[in-house]
């Protein structure tokens, strides 16, 4: 069995002690609120973020950074992704050299545009850094539901590592080494889901939520490609497979965000409704970004943008991606001429 320090105690950090927990690893978990330590190891539930899901006994909580970091064979990184650079600060001094760090967050750092394992690789270089992802709501791993992730390092060892400690009769973990291609599936999948929430509080049907969804893996894979991903990726289950369950879950945050939007909710009063942080929309000015960067067409992402920060009301945005110039819908196929 494997000892693990989760740094984090959200609704997916909870969720992931409580998976490791009942699978006989011996887990600590971090949360920098005292408050939030004393109810985990007074309840060993998270009261707020994870309702009904009782950890095992044996999972520890702590407020010191060092006792979460000494002494483990995996640390997780599970705080919300604006944290994610500051919080490595934090930790850096108790991280030992070859140390396995898994980051399962998913964003974009705003201001530098990089992702959020290059931002672990800057702050703890003497680290080993991997990568979990894919279709995976905290309440349904939190009620043991059979859940399928993918595991990334640009080392092979080090996924296997992970998908080794995860696997579980009900959690399923392939390898997969495209770093880049798993991290912007995660993170880009989000503004497409604030997007399909949008389409939903408008009270537009099954088609329109299709073709979004459709149209928005398309996006993800062309950005993902040009930033030196595979194609292969974002039609696996951090590209496709999260996306699907992001845009049409009711446990997605992402997409109440976006159907309170579409019901005529300002940004503000819908994040405020939702009451935890919703990644899609720190993520969505990075990722358009990133798209003028590499000169990608994204519109879907750019209608989003001026939604979110533009206040252009959400019905003109979608009028106006149907209003685009007709095009060939792939550009790699062409006609053959006889």
């Amino acid at each position: 069995m494997a000892s693990a320090g989760i740094i984090g105690m959200g609704s997916w950090g909870s969720a992931l002690a409580y998976a490791l927990g009942s699978h006989g690893h011996h887990v600590t978990m971090w949360s920098k609120f005292e408050d939030e330590v004393k109810m985990l190891q007074k309840k060993h539930e998270h009261i707020t973020k994870l309702p009904g899901v009782i950890l095992p006994e044996e999972v520890l909580a702590t407020i010191s950074m060092e006792d979460v970091c000494s002494d483990k064979d995996i640390l997780v990184f599970a705080v919300p992704s604006i944290f994610v650079r500051s919080t490595a600060k934090e930790a850096a001094p108790y991280i030992k050299k070859g140390q396995l760090v898994v980051n399962v967050a998913k964003g974009i750092e705003d201001d530098s545009l990089k992702l959020l394992s290059e931002i672990l690789r800057e702050e703890l270089p003497q680290a080993q850094i991997a990568v979990l992802s894919g279709p995976s709501h905290a309440e349904e791993v939190g009620r043991r539901i059979p859940t399928t992730l993918v595991a990334g390092a640009s080392d092979e060892e080090a996924a296997k590592r992970v998908q080794d400690i995860f696997m579980s009769d009900v959690l399923r973990v392939y390898t997969n080494p495209d770093v880049t291609g798993i991290e912007l599936g995660g993170a880009l999948k989000n503004v497409i889901a604030l997007a399909a929430g949008v389409i939903d509080g408008l009270g537009y049907g099954d088609n329109t939520k299709a073709a979004l969804m459709t149209r928005g893996i398309a996006e993800m894979s062309r950005l993902g490609t040009a930033c030196g991903g595979y194609p292969e990726t974002f039609f696996g289950l951090s590209g496709i497979g999260d996306l699907i369950v992001t845009c049409t879950s009711r446990h997605s945050r992402n997409r109440k965000c976006g159907y309170l939007i579409g019901q005529g909710y300002t940004l503000d009063a819908a994040m405020k409704e939702v009451s935890m942080v919703v990644e899609g929309v720190y993520c969505a000015r990075a990722a358009l970004a990133m798209a003028q960067k590499y000169s990608v067409d994204m519109p879907i992402t750019a209608q989003v943008n001026d939604v979110l920060f533009e206040n252009k009301p959400a019905k003109t945005a979608v009028t106006e991606l149907f209003l685009r110039d007709g095009r060939i819908e792939n550009q790699r196929l062409s006609w053959h001429k006889n």
